[in-house]
């Protein structure tokens, strides 16, 4: 009785830890975006799109490159969460394999059927909305290649900029997830060790998402800059007219 009284003050009071502190980040992101990383992030990508759509062959070269690293660094993901999630579901299955590795003897927390098979299935919730989350981004940073990559068309610059931040605003999601099944991970060893990584992850993730680091703030470009860039397809406008 005492052990499954453990699990019942523990693992909400975890879950309340964790939900409410994203829920104060979302806030946060909402309201005072540049006191957040996501907030700064997304301020950069912004201005770096527009700065990439103003830019020659030579930008257009650079910024596909950059959203491939991003839609490969999504991809691989996506992957290794529904890899994962199969594994759980597999161990699932094998219920006589669980019972046998995880006991009373070894976990000091409620150990019942109906308790470990929500532990198994919240893990399992986990990776596939992680899952989930890594293809939208992938689609997003997909989309955005398309759009940079469109010959002979004027793109508005902002389609661009909602994709690009759409993309890196879905792999922090699916990042989230991934904390989140870290913790319930931790539930089967016990609510102990759940409730313990629940507080020190809160303690990281505010230290990490917290920005101190002004807003960049973006001028004109150096008329030298652009300059070269006009030479540059003039340049290449030349050869083609000689050809």
């Amino acid at each position: 009785m005492e052990k499954a009284f453990l699990d019942v003050m523990l693992v909400p009071t975890s879950l309340v830890v964790m939900f409410g502190y994203h829920l104060f980040l979302l806030y946060r992101i909402l309201r005072r975006p540049e006191t957040t990383v996501v907030g700064y992030e997304n301020h950069n990508k912004m201005e770096w799109v527009a700065r990439m759509m103003q830019g020659g062959p030579d930008a257009t070269r650079t910024a596909l490159a950059v959203i491939a690293t991003n839609l490969s660094a999504a991809t691989v993901s996506a992957s290794l969460s529904i890899t994962l999630a199969s594994l759980i579901g597999a161990w699932i299955g094998s219920n006589s394999l669980s019972s046998k590795l995880f006991t009373g003897d070894v976990i000091y927390g409620d150990v019942s059927p109906s308790t470990e098979g929500v532990k198994y299935v919240t893990l399992l919730a986990c990776f596939l909305l992680a899952f989930t989350f890594f293809i939208q981004s992938a689609r997003h940073f997909v989309h955005a290649n398309f759009l940079i990559s469109t010959p002979g068309c004027e793109i508005p610059v902002s389609y661009v900029q909602r994709a690009v931040v759409w993309g890196g605003n879905f792999w922090s999601l699916g990042l989230r997830a991934l904390y989140f099944a870290t913790i319930f991970l931790l539930w089967i060893f016990g609510p102990i060790p759940m409730f313990v990584t629940s507080i020190f992850m809160v303690t990281t993730l505010h230290v990490l998402d917290t920005n101190s680091t002004p807003l960049l703030q973006y001028g004109a470009p150096k008329k030298g800059t652009a300059l070269r860039e006009q030479l540059h397809l003039q340049g290449h406008h030349g050869v083609a007219e000689a050809l």
